[in-house]
């Protein structure tokens, strides 16, 4: 299992940017994605939903004023206004193994990081 750690971050967000300094200072060897450049494709938010153990739902940043109208969405219309929108969706991501977490509060990276 590859076990290498990936972050889905945001340049300009606090906690991206919060998180990105914990994985430094690790030591850890990571990937960072900047999701707005590299936008996800459906298999790889559905794969990150898969390994966060959540809903698509659960991912949305509710507070986005596109996301009201997003309320009577099917999974599949809300992972694709996320990847058309990356604004609505949560982050960073961290991704080791079949695991990740949504750091908010980028602490929750440690979880991560002390699995082995």
């Amino acid at each position: 299992m590859n076990d290498k750690i990936k972050i889905y971050q945001k340049p300009t967000c606090s906690k991206c940017r919060a998180t990105l300094s914990i994985l430094a200072e690790s030591g850890e060897e990571f990937d960072s994605v900047n999701y707005y450049e590299t936008p996800l494709t459906i298999g790889e938010l559905k794969e990150l939903i898969a390994k966060l153990r959540v809903t698509a739902r659960d991912i949305l940043r509710k507070d986005e004023s596109s996301a009201s109208q997003l309320a009577n969405a099917s999974d599949e219309e809300l992972m694709q206004a996320m990847i058309d929108n990356p604004d609505l969706m949560q982050r960073p991501i961290v991704v080791r193994g079949d695991q990740a977490k949504i750091c908010r509060p980028p602490e929750n990276v440690f979880d991560l990081l002390n699995k082995r």
